[in-house]
């Protein structure tokens, strides 16, 4: 686990990146006084969508005008946190049919990305979805398509390909300064509550204040249990696991130092090998 120190430092070094969204969001056709800030929507308000968020406002060419969550609590804390201007609301499509957007964050749950970015785009905004940008791998040919047929903006949100620091290595890889390239090793660590997504879950995680079918969506329906919306990575119906949460980082970050595509052959195994928490995706994989 990071401490905050060495936290702060990566985060510090990587603000650059995170700051993509918005500068390739600048690049629109629409012109545009130079005064004029961007506007954003925020679809899925927790932590990383704050997070991503933060980023875009530190910009200072951005403000936030709406944003859509499944749950009411998150709704009103952007009220609360950004004032009562904010447009809010349950349905993501209200917040795609505003005029005044031009670029949304999609920080959704990983089931939601495809649809989501898909419909932005076709209503002609740009995006900024985190990653993976996809749940199955079968769904990214239809939002690649939908990007080439639309020609908006789309950045998925993977940290290491934006850092400088994995910019730097690269180069330092390709300068041949560290000698003969033989081999990676990467690894990503949880060991805590938090790492392992048991995250805290509201007390007014209520029927009512959460839009339970909207949050489903084209997963398996099934009855009310908010712990399945708090802790959705848990649980293949919504999110990737350890693959699509961690995988992707230390991918990325190889394929952004070497220049990579890819393996052409994989291996993978694990499997549940400590948490007794309901979840059905592995908690260890190699």
């Amino acid at each position: 686990a990071m401490t905050s120190a060495s936290r702060r430092r990566f985060l510090q070094t990587t603000a650059a990146g995170a700051a993509l969204a918005t500068t390739a969001a600048a690049q629109t056709t629409k012109p545009r006084s130079p005064n004029d800030k961007l506007q954003i929507a925020l679809i899925g308000c927790g932590g990383m969508g704050h997070a991503d968020l933060e980023s875009s406002l530190a910009t200072g060419q951005t403000e936030i005008v709406a944003a859509a969550d499944v749950y009411q609590g998150r709704l009103d804390a952007m009220k609360e946190q950004f004032g009562n201007q904010v447009f809010t609301t349950r349905d993501y499509r209200e917040v795609l049919a505003r005029p005044d957007i031009d670029y949304v964050i999609v920080a959704t749950p990983d089931h939601w990305h495809q649809r989501i970015s898909i419909d932005a785009m076709n209503a002609g905004k740009d995006v900024y979805v985190e990653k993976p940008m996809v749940q199955q791998i079968p769904q990214g040919k239809a939002m690649i398509e939908a990007q080439t047929r639309t020609k908006r903006i789309l950045q998925v949100g993977s940290q290491r390909v934006s850092s400088v620091v994995y910019a730097k290595a690269g180069e330092l890889v390709r300068a041949g300064s560290i000698g003969k390239f033989n081999m990676i090793e990467a690894w990503w660590d949880r060991n805590s509550a938090i790492g392992a997504w048991q995250y805290s879950i509201p007390p007014d995680a209520t029927e009512p204040n959460i839009d339970w079918d909207r949050f489903l969506g084209s997963a398996p329906k099934r009855p009310f249990e908010p712990i399945r919306l708090f802790r959705w990575r848990n649980y293949r119906d919504y999110g990737t696991g350890v693959t699509g949460d961690l995988f992707v980082h230390l991918f990325s970050g190889m394929h952004a130092i070497t220049g990579a595509i890819g393996p052409t052959r994989v291996y993978a195994t694990g499997g549940l090998r400590y948490s007794k928490d309901g979840r059905d995706v592995p908690d260890v994989m190699l």
